[in-house]
């Protein structure tokens, strides 16, 4: 199925993560279907993204900015303005599950809050008009937490839940401009932020078996390319009429029944 997406400019914030992550796995499935993914993260390996991407003849470019600070979000937005002129879509992906709990600081709490949330509320308020000109669409990248809470995670579980709110009250607030709003909702996915926290654990393994199992479909966690692939059909023309839904990849983990977790 051709999604349409050949020459969309598509936005991805968080995207230079370590190579198999969650965003860099969009970008480069952007690419290869012909997108021009607009690469926006603090981290420098982003360049390299970017060589990359050109060196195999795709269009791609790389802003280097902190996303908890507003005003380097706002010089983000005026750079691909000139750039490009449009924005048809924006995947807000960034997103640290930082462990900023009851027993944290403010000053962690907030900057939880600043990074994992604000950053959604900023991006999309500076792209607007680039995304209503090209009468784009906007996705968030939320997670189970905000639906099921962790424990010991108060910024990240608050944060995520404003990001649910905000997707729903952004498709309300754009239907006029034909812009839609939608929000992916990830559960346990192997990456290797999620590998890193396993090895870190004294039972590592065991606790890894022990999620894993709790997966109904295929007992399995979801990849990145799962979600990458999702990303990409809702915000192409073939989710065209789809707005303000949350949409759960993740295998059954959230929703469905624990009876199936039965061994028969």
């Amino acid at each position: 199925m051709d999604l349409n997406l050949k020459d969309k400019i598509v936005v991805v914030t968080g995207a230079a993560g370590i190579k198999g992550s969650i965003g860099q796995t969009i970008v480069e499935t952007l690419a290869n279907e012909g997108a021009v993914p607009v690469i926006v993260d603090r981290n420098a390996r982003g360049f390299e993204y970017e060589r990359n991407l050109r060196n195999k003849g795709f269009d791609s470019i790389f802003i280097q900015i902190d996303l908890s600070d507003v005003n380097q979000i706002k010089e983000a937005a005026q750079k691909i303005a000139h750039k490009y002129g449009r924005v048809d879509a924006l995947i807000n992906n960034v997103g640290v599950n930082d462990g900023a709990g009851l027993d944290a600081n403010m000053e962690d709490f907030m900057y939880s809050i600043k990074l994992n949330l604000v950053s959604f509320y900023a991006m999309t308020k500076y792209c607007l008009p680039l995304i209503k000109k090209a009468k784009g669409n906007i996705l968030n990248i939320a997670s189970k937490v905000a639906l099921t809470g962790q424990g010991k995670t108060s910024g990240y579980a608050a944060a995520k839940g404003g990001v649910l709110g905000l997707t729903r009250e952004w498709a309300v607030d754009l239907i006029k401009d034909g812009v839609r709003s939608n929000a992916i909702i990830i559960a346990e996915s192997w990456t290797p932020a999620y590998e890193t926290w396993i090895k870190g654990m004294e039972n590592g393994q065991k606790k890894l078996e022990a999620i894993v199992k709790k997966i109904p479909l295929e007992n399995r966690m979801t990849t990145p390319q799962e979600i990458a692939d999702t990303c990409l059909f809702v915000i192409s023309d073939r989710s065209s009429h789809t707005t303000g839904q949350f949409i759960t990849v993740d295998g059954g983990y959230v929703h469905l029944d624990r009876s199936l977790l039965i061994d028969e």
